[in-house]
């Protein structure tokens, strides 16, 4: 049907909302606070009574009351068998994917995805229940996307996990279980240089932001990836393994007490401005 042959506005924002909850009555009462807020009409309820009618007349013609929108529960309701909504296909695959380990779960969040690739009802006009609806849905779409990624670490499949990860930052910088699954998914696939420069994105959103640190979890993937960088060689390696030094993490027992002989510090020193002059002359 087209929104023509519903008959306006108000006869598609009770089909929207019949259908957001699917094969659950919705009193009248409701259906009228949805559609007029406070201010109802005084014949508010012969007015969706009548655009029901109309309803049932475009969406099931012959069939009256026994199509798939009902009367019930002095209100209105979907049948669930009768409809296929992509919306609550997606609700129906994540309760699965919730209920199963990684192997089986990841499919069914990848599935449920590519059913929400647009906002929930993205044509209609900005209304209070419209917009909690829809910011409902993409909290719901965000969790889905972040436990793709985190089952793809879990399977070693690092490029769809740093892929699903990165598409959450988009959405929101300050997600940290996302920051976790990039830098540790780019630590795992060999890649420790973007590694790192998700770690220090990571580091300064939520010291801006939040005003905290990266977890101990993503801490130790720096020192790892800071780490097997210095240990290379070249010029690269050379300066973070003079940084390395200078913050007590050389590896020696005795730099790790924070007690590093001063030579040794001040040759760090000086491979890391040689290295940070070069770099600035480069760029400029």
């Amino acid at each position: 049907m087209t929104p023509k042959e519903l008959g306006g506005p108000k006869q598609r924002q009770i089909l929207e909302v019949l259908l957001l909850q699917l094969g659950m009555p919705v009193s009248k009462d409701r259906l009228v606070e949805l559609l007029w807020g406070n201010r109802p009409p005084a014949a508010a309820l012969q007015n969706l009574e009548s655009y029901v009618s109309v309803l049932r007349r475009g969406l099931q013609p012959g069939a009256g009351r026994s199509g798939p929108l009902r009367t019930a529960n002095g209100g209105y309701v979907m049948d669930e068998s009768a409809v296929d909504l992509d919306v609550h296909r997606f609700q129906l695959l994540v309760e699965r994917a919730r209920r199963g380990p990684a192997a089986r779960a990841y499919p069914l969040w990848c599935d449920a995805l590519a059913l929400a690739t647009a906002p929930l009802l993205e044509n209609e006009l900005c209304c209070e229940w419209v917009e909690r609806q829809r910011q409902l849905h993409a909290a719901q779409v965000l969790e889905a996307r972040i436990s793709a990624a985190e089952a793809a670490l879990e399977l070693g499949r690092h490029r769809e996990a740093v892929r699903h990860a990165r598409d959450v930052l988009g959405e929101d910088p300050l997600h940290e279980r996302s920051w976790t699954v990039l830098v540790l998914g780019l630590e795992a696939a060999g890649h420790p240089i973007e590694g790192l420069q998700a770690y220090d994105r990571c580091r300064q959103v939520l010291d801006q932001e939040l005003g905290c640190a990266p977890t101990i979890v993503l801490r130790a993937a720096y020192e790892r990836m800071l780490r097997s960088t210095a240990a290379t060689g070249g010029e690269l390696g050379q300066a973070l393994s003079a940084l390395l030094v200078l913050h007590g993490r050389g590896g020696d027992p005795e730099w790790s007490s924070g007690t590093q002989p001063l030579l040794a510090r001040e040759e760090a020193a000086s491979v890391l401005r040689a290295f940070l002059g070069r770099s600035l002359s480069a760029a400029a």
